[in-house]
């Protein structure tokens, strides 16, 4: 699996293929990112690449931050510099605002490397992961679609309860994982396999095919694919110019 890309959903639309299908997509913003951090086995245990993606500005990011993307004078630096040790080698960019690794070799990688949305053109389809959206404390009936009780004679005033949550004399307590009223929402989602409809290296945007968790603006992460056996073809896929879009 190759190296994926940050980035920042736009929103959903639908384009119309030469045929006249309608494809129901979803607008996002990836990249341009910067490598940040290789890490390596003999230090952190793991190989993967760091990106980081959209600036931040300086005056709201940590000193900890404008350290990790560049050189900046402080006291652990100058005792490393002192001790005759060589420092990690800095990416030379503004913080950034979104952070994720990518656990991929990286021999192919340098740190302060741009990632455009071209690390994808091959890509047949991808894993979108983001935060979908909250909803609250919910009761079971919107949180797990349950039917509720019945709203006829002997029912009374617990229509959109539960019922019996517990267990006979054995075991005597209710089992980890009964489904019940809880947070709703606001958790990480991985969409897996959605096709890719269009690459717009000019502007950064990766169209693809379905939804996308979260709202319009929140960060996702965008990865190729590992469903196997992986998709040899994309019959979804645009060029540039072809598709119409209907607002």
């Amino acid at each position: 699996m190759g190296i994926g890309i940050l980035g920042q959903k736009v929103g959903a639309t639908q384009l119309y293929t030469e045929k006249g299908e309608v494809i129901p997509v979803t607008v996002i913003q990836a990249g341009p990112c910067n490598v940040l951090q290789l890490k390596n086995v003999d230090k952190d245990g793991y190989e993967a690449v760091q990106v980081g993606f959209l600036d931040k500005a300086r005056s709201r990011a940590a000193k900890s931050e404008r350290g990790h993307v560049a050189a900046i004078d402080s006291k652990r630096r100058k005792a490393l510099v002192a001790a005759g040790a060589e420092p990690a080698p800095k990416a030379g960019c503004e913080p950034k605002k979104f952070i994720r690794e990518f656990r991929i070799p990286t021999a192919d990688f340098t740190v302060g490397q741009e990632l455009t949305v071209e690390v994808l053109e091959e890509a047949v389809a991808v894993d979108v992961t983001a935060t979908s959206k909250g909803a609250g404390y919910a009761g079971g009936m919107k949180r797990h679609n349950f039917a509720g009780q019945r709203a006829s004679h002997g029912v009374k005033k617990c229509h959109r309860h539960l019922g019996g949550t517990g267990c006979s004399a054995y075991p005597s307590r209710t089992m980890k994982g009964k489904r019940m009223p809880g947070q709703l929402g606001n958790e990480t989602v991985t969409v897996r396999n959605q096709k890719i409809v269009m690459v717009d290296k000019e502007n950064n945007l990766l169209v693809i095919r379905g939804a996308v968790p979260g709202p319009n603006g929140g960060y996702v992460t965008i990865r190729p694919t590992n469903m196997l056996p992986a998709p040899k073809e994309n019959k979804w896929r645009l060029k540039i110019g072809v598709a119409q879009t209907q607002e």
